[in-house]
């Protein structure tokens, strides 16, 4: 099996939000299918779309999995189904968000997948942890540096680093 390359946004505002970012990635990693390659650090982000409700914290993944594109949706939505992720209305609080960014270099567009993400290179508070990651991504088709994109978005104010990353340590991210 061809071992695939993913990206992956995480983002909580419901409960502890760090150990929600945590579990997730703990459920992802207890995939047989899954390793996580990367991790950024933390950030706390304004909310978008609906304002009225309290700052996330916001983190990107790289996973490497044998798992198709659709099998890593199926598992982030019961990884998020799991950690009690109620859909009440669109950009609502949420204990635990999971998206698939990017899939290989690939583009997909079926009725429950979008790759890339559709708002992404709209979003601050995905691209700035993303490219924490691996500053060299591309958005598949057009070969647009992802930099490129986020210098382009206004409001990276809203984006404020929360935890960082203490060097090769992912652990040192969930220790107090």
């Amino acid at each position: 099996m061809k071992d695939n390359s993913a990206y992956l946004s995480l983002g909580s505002n419901m409960g502890d939000r760090q150990e929600c970012l945590r579990l997730a990635i703990q459920e992802l990693e207890k995939n047989p299918d899954v390793k996580i390659a990367a991790l950024s650090s933390i950030y706390e982000t304004d909310p978008v779309g609906y304002t009225d409700q309290a700052n996330f914290l916001n983190m990107a993944v790289k996973v490497s999995t044998t798992l198709s594109a659709l099998q890593l949706l199926e598992l982030c939505l019961r990884v998020e189904q799991d950690l009690g992720r109620i859909r009440e209305f669109r950009w609502g609080p949420r204990i635990i968000d999971l998206d698939i960014l990017l899939y290989n270099k690939e583009n997909i567009e079926m009725e429950t997948l979008q790759v890339p993400h559709p708002r992404m290179t709209e979003r601050a508070f995905v691209l700035i942890p993303l490219l924490e990651i691996d500053r060299s991504l591309v958005l598949p088709k057009t070969y647009t540096p992802l930099v490129e994109v986020l210098d382009e978005i206004p409001d990276k104010e809203g984006v404020r680093l929360w935890k960082q990353i203490n060097g090769e340590d992912a652990s040192a991210l969930f220790e107090s």
